[in-house]
């Protein structure tokens, strides 16, 4: 991720402090700006990964070598749908990546699936949505027919 690397180094501002607002109980926080300014740019790096493909996954692994059960069954799914050409990056090789894309989803876990820069979920909800045929109209709208459509009109 170096993209990542080249915000956060934008940022660096030696021995600046941010001041944030009093807290309820009268205590003051600080942070250095070189901490806000990064998260700041992470974020906006996210949203630029996530809108750049139909289909992004942050996964442990890659898709040819997933290193966790979960990443490696939301590629599993992907490839049933025939869905081969999606942007995945490996979250074991970059501690900002991993934390920062779990900040900017609001979602604790890896992996995580985005269509066309909108967060669907993690492995649990996108094998709820191929269980019950989601993925499937999902898919649709991102342009992308499900191989398992095309299976089943062949079966008629």
């Amino acid at each position: 991720m170096n993209s990542l690397i080249r915000i956060t180094a934008r940022c660096l501002r030696p021995g600046a402090a941010v001041y944030m607002p009093r807290q309820a109980d009268g205590r003051v926080w600080t942070s250095s700006a070189r901490f806000l300014c990064a998260a700041a740019d992470v974020q906006k790096a996210l949203g630029d990964i996530v809108q750049k493909d139909k289909v992004v996954v942050f996964m442990k692994g890659t898709p040819a070598q997933p290193m966790c059960g979960f990443s490696n069954a939301v590629v599993q799914i992907l490839r049933m749908h025939g869905v081969d050409d999606y942007a995945s990056y490996n979250v074991l090789e970059d501690s900002e990546l991993r934390e920062g894309v779990k900040a900017f989803s609001n979602w604790p876990t890896i992996p995580q699936v985005y269509f066309s820069g909108e967060f669907v979920g993690g492995c649990d909800i996108l094998l709820q949505m191929h269980q019950n045929g989601d993925l499937v109209e999902e898919l649709k709208k991102l342009g992308i027919s499900s191989s398992l459509l095309e299976a089943e009109k062949e079966s008629k």
